[in-house]
């Protein structure tokens, strides 16, 4: 089995058990398609209880561990309810991240366009952890104590290094105020770090979603809520390096790299941690088939910026036309950039396929699915008498292809938005009986955004609007993803249905 068909393998499976999964759950948003954004919201939890602890943390050794066991002495609210919403947040925030790289693993997204996304969102990860295990040593009761030493006997097992740090910051002689104020800027420095990741990390990702929808918001800050307050966190004993602790109340979650080396040891750990990451790293270098890029005709772009607005992956640029005319701007693609998506070309206003012109050039296309080849292949499909219902169809979702009929043609095209609205109202008028639109589900689209400029475009929200109106418009949209095909047979009998109603006298 080559790379290339494992890859496609783990895709159809991950697509699978998610259409499984929305059949089971009632949520109004899917939380397998907002791990991106559930993140954000965990990590914003976070920086807004953190900057609670802070004021009332006192940095000293004598008033560390104090300062935040007092927090849950005086009641579960604010201070101790604060404390424990910001240890589940942490918690969280690792398990969603995990799940997010697995996620956009599994479904291939790391690969041609997506290289440098994957490749600033892998080192996120490591400021993930680091500044989840170091909140720990702040806390300085014993399980504190325990991670800072199982920490700098990991790090000391890195060569050049020979138990310094064991050595000069956690010994007992060593144990000072400047101790905790170098743990608080590291504490506070690396969520700095973390954030300006973040930052390089959504560079190619046009309107990025870095908070979930609401109903998902709730939920999420609900159920830590009620978490912190039924089941509390509280300090442990006060740290001692005199003595070793014997029993701890352990975070499996965060700290879990404690025990591996325990019951291997730090170079094993250090060795799996290497090689997870230079696998995660190599991963983009696969190559596969690469799709070709979006192409600009300067004869008929004009400079509009709806191809710019709507690419999902900021592909698009405008610079000066060739023409040289005062103000005329022209479309240029970034081919590192481009997904080979073709929303480009539904968002062209010369992508109007009612122009009398024997061969439909438009001012982006994509170069294998041309849209002037579409209006061919549509004319060819609606000759004078032939009454059939259109459906229109994305290659990432439903299966199109399988509806076809004796009365129902099919179109299935690189992504929903791809679709130029005006060829709905184009196939009406040369014959169709209705025309049926599948587009993913806005989480499931395979490009961000397709499935959202379809539902705006039809809903006259967003240009280039669909023109079509009237009482009873002969056309719907359907989101549809593999497995759903039985919607697209639903809304097929309903137009059909339809259409012999309209036929009785």
């Amino acid at each position: 089995m080559t790379l290339v068909s494992a890859a496609s393998g783990l895709r159809r499976a991950w697509r699978n058990f998610e259409h499984g999964w929305h059949r089971i759950t009632v949520a109004p948003s899917e939380p397998l398609e907002h791990l991106g954004a559930i993140a954000g919201l965990l990590l914003l939890l976070l920086l807004a209880t953190g900057s609670y602890l802070f004021v009332v943390f006192d940095t000293s050794v004598s008033g560390a561990w104090q300062s935040i066991d007092q927090l849950a002495r005086t009641g579960t609210f604010p201070g101790g309810w604060l404390r424990s919403l910001h240890r589940y947040a942490a918690d969280g925030l690792l398990l969603v991240t995990l799940l997010h790289l697995l996620r956009e693993f599994m479904l291939g997204r790391y690969t041609h366009f997506r290289r440098a996304t994957w490749w600033t969102g892998v080192p996120l990860l490591l400021l993930v952890y680091l500044s989840a295990i170091g909140g720990f040593w702040l806390n300085w009761d014993q399980l504190g104590q325990y991670s800072a030493l199982a920490s700098a006997e990991l790090i000391d097992a890195l060569p050049l290094l020979g138990a310094t740090l064991t050595r000069n910051f956690v010994a007992v002689h060593a144990v000072s105020d400047r101790l905790f104020s170098l743990l608080i800027f590291i504490h506070l420095g690396v969520p700095l770090l973390l954030l300006f990741g973040l930052w390089f990390h959504l560079q190619r990702i046009h309107l990025p979603q870095v908070l979930p929808p609401r109903a998902l918001t709730v939920g999420v800050i609900a159920t830590l809520g009620l978490l912190a307050a039924a089941a509390p966190i509280a300090s442990q004993a006060p740290a001692d390096l005199a003595r070793v602790p014997t029993a701890l109340h352990y975070d499996w979650i965060l700290l879990h790299l404690h025990p591996l080396a325990e019951a291997f040891s730090p170079a094993t750990v250090w060795l799996l941690i290497a090689t997870v990451l230079l696998v995660l790293l190599l991963l983009p270098l696969r190559h596969g088939v690469v799709a070709p890029v979006a192409v600009v005709d300067a004869d008929f772009c004009n400079g509009c910026r709806r191809c710019v607005d709507d690419c999902p992956y900021s592909a698009i640029t405008l610079v000066a036309h060739p023409n040289a005319k005062a103000g005329r701007q022209l479309a240029v693609v970034a081919a590192s950039r481009c997904a080979g998506c073709g929303i480009c070309a539904g968002a062209c206003p010369s992508a109007m396929p009612f122009r009398r012109v024997a061969t439909l050039a438009t001012g982006i296309d994509l170069p294998q699915r041309r849209i002037g080849a579409l209006r061919q292949r549509l004319r060819q499909a609606l000759v004078p008498g032939s009454h059939k219902i259109v459906v229109f169809g994305c290659d990432h979702g439903a299966a199109v292809a399988a509806l076809t009929a004796a009365d129902v043609v099919s179109f299935s095209l690189l992504c929903s938005a791809q679709l130029p609205p005006s060829f709905i109202d184009y196939a009406l008028r040369i014959g169709a009986l209705g025309v049926v639109i599948s587009s993913c589900t806005e989480g499931a689209c395979e490009f961000r955004l397709g499935a959202r400029w379809t539902s705006q475009r039809l809903g006259a929200t967003r240009e280039p609007r669909l023109r079509t109106h009237g009482p009873a418009p002969h056309y719907q949209l359907v989101f549809a993803d593999g497995g759903d095909e039985p919607a697209l047979v639903a809304a097929i009998a309903g137009l059909r249905q339809r259409a012999t109603m309209r036929a009785l006298p």
